[in-house]
């Protein structure tokens, strides 16, 4: 049986394990399961690995998506600029297992990103610069987008959401939600914006997936701006760790 798994810590519920296991089941890929690993601290990865010899690929998420960094053998380019792994291949077993980090969120944001952008699409806002901002930053750099970023208290290279006017908004027509703000179950939250300064020109993506439209997202759908959320991105992102994990 081949075996791959989710680690961090707590593990509640889970995306990654409904996703694979349904993933299993429709495909009729038999040898395969997923597991939830939920380890107290990350020093508890190597005794995971000896008790687990048949362990082919981990997910990684909250709160070793940076920890796990000292574990590997190897990283990507995403990860690397990122500084951030969710997605592990692992080679070998016991004492000579190689463990090679991989950052699909990148993947994810960029291939669903890419289908909407348009010409217009020159400049974004992206709001926060917290773990989810990296990946969004790092595919804005790939795909020669400048960018700039919001946030609630000044920081170097950012500007406050106060300080946006509608020259900025006029300018800069992808903006980017990376902040919880809206997330279940704190639905009627959004972040603090001059809304009314949204027209169909702009392109608004929240990486929230749950609620589908965010109030974030149904205050740029009133202004006639082509929305998406952040399903897709988390569908992509899965589907390359099974793409990795089999190459």
């Amino acid at each position: 049986m081949r075996k791959f798994g989710l680690i961090g810590y707590p593990l509640s519920h889970s995306f990654s394990k409904k996703f694979f296991t349904q993933k299993f089941e429709s495909e009729g890929i038999k040898d395969c399961e997923y597991e939830l690993y939920p380890i107290e601290t990350i020093d508890s990865l190597n005794q995971l690995l000896l008790d687990n010899p048949d362990l082919e690929g981990l997910n990684v998420t909250i709160p070793y998506k940076l920890e796990v960094l000292p574990f590997l053998s190897e990283i990507d380019e995403a990860a690397r600029i990122i500084g951030a792994v969710n997605c592990i291949k692992i080679a070998g077993n016991g004492l000579n297992v190689k463990l090679r980090g991989y950052n699909t969120d990148a993947y994810g944001f960029e291939e669903s990103l890419k289908p909407l952008l348009e010409p217009g699409h020159q400049k974004a806002l992206i709001l926060g610069d917290g773990g989810a901002a990296k990946a969004v930053k790092y595919v804005l750099n790939k795909l020669n987008i400048p960018f700039l970023i919001v946030t609630r208290t000044p920081t170097d290279g950012s500007i406050l959401y106060e300080d946006i006017t509608e020259e900025i908004i006029s300018t800069y027509t992808i903006i980017i939600n990376t902040t919880p703000l809206g997330m279940s179950p704190n639905v009627i939250s959004s972040p603090d914006l001059p809304y009314h300064y949204l027209t169909s020109q702009h392109l608004v993506y929240d990486l929230v997936y749950n609620p589908e439209e965010t109030a974030f997202l149904n205050k740029a759908k009133v202004q006639e701006a082509k929305i998406k959320n952040g399903l897709e991105m988390l569908y992509l992102q899965a589907e390359r760790s099974w793409y990795l994990w089999n190459s």
